[in-house]
């Protein structure tokens, strides 16, 4: 167990992103009643999540992490939720397929329902009302009322999230990610799309294979692997109340596991050294990520991660690097640099999506160009660094939704306009999603391929 450290020590410590809640002891008793209900999710499946990403630290596997920028209570529904799942397991098939690498799927789901804010205050039309924080907190609403920060709101969180993870459990489990079922992950808006014919052809080839194995006696009745997959959950931990009330202990080990979740992380804008956030996340042994954005610098880095992982345990820490792309040959270098001299174990991750927003007709957007540059950037360092360019780290939604510009079909600044439903940020709809598995199944390929071509020339 981390020294001196108990769930509720971060109370003792500065804190950043917290909401203004007008009654403490109605949040008091909020936290009180969570406390007793079971937990979301099990140590077991947090352990095995953090194997997984140890073999992505070695560079034996790949990284997947994607989902909402912020879920909504309005919008939860099984449709939405199994859509959102298609989108990820085409994603997640393709890069295997291009990589030939096992890809560790760990959803911005089940959790993510809190944001931090660049100001407490939005301002419309002259009024000005406390910043929508995510459902868990306050309503989107714009008004006074919606925004009062609301501690019930952390119960109907819970509840949604137990809903989710029940249904991803079953399409994971009960025989919806079958390989068999690989031409049917095409969702219907996607049909039509430049991607649709790319993946027809690859879902062909598996499906080929599939009937070759079953030829020899290889099925996915006597091999769970080809009709079950492992899926994962995780978000933001700001609300560190509700985090502190589904910390439990581990029976088998005696270790504090946050429950709320498999992976936690820590954003850009709370990871102060001497900060509640820091102070929760080096206690729990769930496996955790840290924002790394361009105003982290490489002592502060090695400090934070000697906080965060002082045993240098594979697969317990994520850097999510999310520099923007005009940032990121600046930036990460230095990182990479500072971590490889110290010989700390980490999984390297790219998040291409929260340094590349900008406005276009008074919405926020996210070009698909710039989110592509990055990640090509990404990986370009990686491969002169000679590290492993582990994951991608994206917001995403299975919906047709037209949020960030560009890809193939093309959405311009005036389409935003059309479908544009999202409670925070930008996301990529279904078919930029795939566009971007196919662009990086292409990089890791060529990457595997140059390594191939090395060893045979010795």
């Amino acid at each position: 167990m981390a020294q001196n450290w108990t769930p509720s020590s971060w109370r003792h410590k500065p804190i950043q992103q917290v909401p203004e809640y007008p009654n403490a002891t109605a949040v008091a008793a909020t936290e009180a009643t969570l406390a007793t209900y079971p937990p979301l999710v099990f140590a077991g499946e947090a352990r095995r999540l953090k194997k997984q990403l140890a073999s992505v630290a070695e560079g034996e596997a790949f990284l997947l992490q994607g989902g909402d920028c912020a879920e909504s209570f309005l919008e939860h529904g099984a449709d939405n939720i199994r859509d959102f799942f298609r989108a990820f397991l085409q994603m997640a098939v393709v890069l295997t397929y291009g990589a030939q690498l096992p890809v560790v799927k760990v959803g911005r789901i089940a959790g993510q329902f809190a944001k931090p804010r660049s100001s407490n205050i939005e301002t419309l039309d002259g009024v000005n009302l406390p910043s929508y924080r995510g459902d868990i907190i306050n309503g989107i609403e714009f008004n006074e009322a919606s925004r009062i920060p609301n501690p019930e709101r952390q119960l109907d969180a819970y509840r949604q999230s137990a809903a989710t993870l029940n249904l991803l459990r079953a399409f994971a489990m009960g025989g919806y990610a079958n390989l068999e079922n690989v031409h049917q992950w095409m969702l219907g808006f996607v049909k039509d799309s430049p991607q649709a014919d790319r993946y027809r052809k690859l879902a062909n080839r598996i499906s080929e294979t599939m009937d070759f194995m079953k030829a020899i006696g290889i099925t996915s009745e006597n091999q769970p692997s080809l009709r079950e997959t492992d899926f994962f959950t995780s978000h933001e931990a700001l609300l560190l109340g509700y985090e502190e009330a589904l910390t439990r202990i581990d029976s088998t080990s005696g270790d504090w596991y946050a429950t709320s979740g498999h992976m936690l992380w820590i954003g850009d804008r709370t990871r102060q050294l001497d900060h509640a956030h820091v102070e929760y996340f080096r206690g729990i042994k769930n496996p955790i990520g840290l924002k790394c954005g361009p105003t982290l610098q490489p002592d502060n880095l090695i400090e934070l991660i000697d906080a965060l992982n002082p045993s240098n345990e594979a697969g317990r820490l994520t850097l999510i690097c999310r520099f923007g792309h005009d940032k990121v040959a600046d930036g990460l270098p230095k990182l990479i640099r500072a971590v490889e001299k110290e010989g700390r174990k980490v999984v390297w991750s790219c998040d291409p999506m929260h340094g590349n927003t900008i406005t276009l007709n008074h919405y926020k957007t996210r070009p698909f160009e710039r989110i592509l540059s990055e990640v090509e950037s990404f990986f370009q360092i990686h491969r002169a660094e000679g590290t492993h360019p582990g994951g991608i780290h994206i917001e995403m939604t299975g919906k047709d939704v037209t949020e960030c510009t560009g890809g193939a079909r093309t959405v311009t600044a005036d389409s935003l306009s059309d479908r544009y439903h999202t409670h925070c940020d930008p996301r990529l709809n279904a078919d930029q999603a795939l566009e971007l598995a196919f662009l990086l199944s292409e990089r890791m390929k060529s990457g595997r391929d140059e390594k191939r071509l090395a060893v045979v020339n010795g």
